[in-house]
């Protein structure tokens, strides 16, 4: 298949759509939504007892991807950690691309930077906190994103229609 017959799914797929999902995911989804989607996970963590928030983290190691589930979210898809190379943000590819790429990218629809951390270790993290996502940068190449279901102000889960 030529590149300018791909299938829309195989760019979909990846797509991360604030507040919404990722490709197929749906924040909202139940635990065997996503099992029916996605198949098992390689590994499944708890939360430990002393975290604030009571939790499963499923881990499909091999698609990059590992999908929290909370317990007062009644255990539906909250939130979506990745590292897939093939990720995509507002139809662009975003593996790998620089702070500032990230940062234009984001301005471009409307987005200003919240919150610019950088880690003792190199690292850096990009934070819009209205759009609940968080960019993990190493030597300013974005590797991993964070992102959940959107929170009104008055901390009320708003699951995407």
């Amino acid at each position: 298949m030529s590149p300018t017959q791909a299938s829309p799914s195989s760019t979909d797929e990846n797509e991360i759509i604030l507040g919404t999902g990722m490709g197929p995911l749906r924040f909202g989804a139940t635990m065997d939504e996503v099992r029916a989607l996605m198949g098992e996970p390689e590994e499944i963590e708890e939360s430990e007892d002393d975290d604030e928030f009571e939790h499963q983290a499923w881990n499909y190691l091999e698609e990059g991807y590992s999908l929290y589930f909370d317990r007062e979210d009644d255990f539906r898809l909250s939130c979506i950690e990745t590292d897939h190379p093939g990720m995509r943000l507002y139809g662009e590819s975003i593996h790998g691309k620089s702070s500032d790429d990230i940062q234009e990218l984001m301005r471009r629809h409307g987005h200003e930077s919240s919150e610019i951390e950088k880690m003792d270790t190199g690292e850096m993290r990009i934070s819009y906190e209205k759009e609940m996502i968080d960019l993990y940068f190493d030597e300013d190449e974005l590797q991993f994103v964070n992102f959940g279901v959107f929170i009104s102000e008055d901390l009320d889960v708003q699951w995407p229609a």
